[in-house]
């Protein structure tokens, strides 16, 4: 945990406008498999940074390891909490890159309101928006890590809802019954709680909402103390808890595609970078994605573990 504690002291430090001051060298043994070889980016010094969750720093490890692969040195600065922190991070330069998404940076970041319903336009209109912030997206990967709401078995066997719209009708019919639990960004953001209740007309009183940290509100939905939970549709712990997710039947969410976002100057100085990460990108879908959060999340197993034991499964690097 001492990198995660280390960086979250830098992601204040950015937050401030002085730049990340710590992190820690990463220091895999590993050499070219599929990729990295010629070893296109030695000489490099890279520094890859990532979000606090689970899935993101499994991402922000494998991007490292990546760059490590094909010769590059790497410091190793994910963990920062919060969307905001990582994004400024690379985009002032004090990071060289990270794994985003495009949901996130279309709402969040550019301002809109509306998202793109196409997965590979909304990669497009996103890389276009940003070129001017200093920040080029490589191509998208299918990961898709969009909010959802969950209920355990009990709960479903109950109300026999399906679908978002099938909570609204239930949130009108019997108040009581829609109790959320769900993490304060989402509790906040556009693309969150409040335009998910815009957008089905569905009305959850506050006394029926309680923000709490990702990890908690897993085993709080999977207990019953609240009938529904936030969560992500990569998390390993919906199987492993036999949650019910309800279909977002009115696709108000976004896609979040997960895509590398590269700091232009970096990229134009190391252009490899792209042909180091695309293959990895490709591989990285929702079955991977909520296997590896699972390890980490149900496992106990440390992320940048489970994240170089995947690339040296996978053949990527020895």
């Amino acid at each position: 945990m001492r990198r995660t504690f280390l960086v979250l002291g830098g992601c204040l430090v950015v937050l401030a406008g002085c730049g990340l001051t710590s992190g820690s060298p990463m220091a895999d043994d590993v050499k070219p498999g599929s990729i990295g070889r010629g070893e296109p980016l030695k000489g490099a010094d890279l520094t890859v940074t990532s979000k606090e969750f689970t899935e993101q720093l499994i991402l922000g490890a494998i991007m490292g390891i990546a760059f490590e692969a094909a010769g590059a040195d790497v410091l190793d600065r994910t963990g920062i909490q919060g969307s905001v922190g990582a994004r400024e991070a690379v985009k002032s330069g004090d990071a060289d890159g990270m794994y985003e998404y495009t949901g996130t940076a279309w709402i969040t970041y550019q301002g809109h309101s509306e998202p793109i319903t196409d997965p590979q336009r909304q990669w497009a209109a996103v890389r276009k928006a940003d070129l001017d912030n200093g920040l080029t997206w490589l191509p998208k990967a299918p990961l898709n890590n969009t909010y959802a709401l969950a209920m355990n078995q009990a709960g479903f066997r109950k109300y026999r809802t399906r679908t978002l719209s099938d909570v609204a009708a239930l949130a009108k019919k019997d108040p009581g019954a829609v109790t959320l639990c769900v993490e304060s960004e989402f509790a906040n953001r556009a693309d969150g709680l409040p335009g998910m209740e815009k957008a089905y007309g569905m009305s959850v009183p506050a006394k029926n909402l309680t923000q709490m940290d990702t990890g908690i509100i897993y085993t709080q939905v999977a207990k019953g103390s609240c009938r529904y939970g936030e969560v992500f549709t990569t998390d390993g712990r919906i199987r492993s808890m036999n949650l019910v997710v309800m279909r977002d039947d009115r696709k108000f969410f976004p896609n979040y595609n997960a895509a590398p976002v590269i700091n232009s100057k970096a990229l134009k100085r190391w252009p490899a970078i792209a042909e180091v990460l695309d293959p990895v990108t490709k591989r990285l879908d929702n079955t991977v994605a909520r296997e590896l959060n699972a390890k980490v999340d149900v496992a106990g197993e440390d992320p940048h573990q489970v994240a170089l034991d995947w690339m040296k499964a996978e053949g990527f690097v020895h």
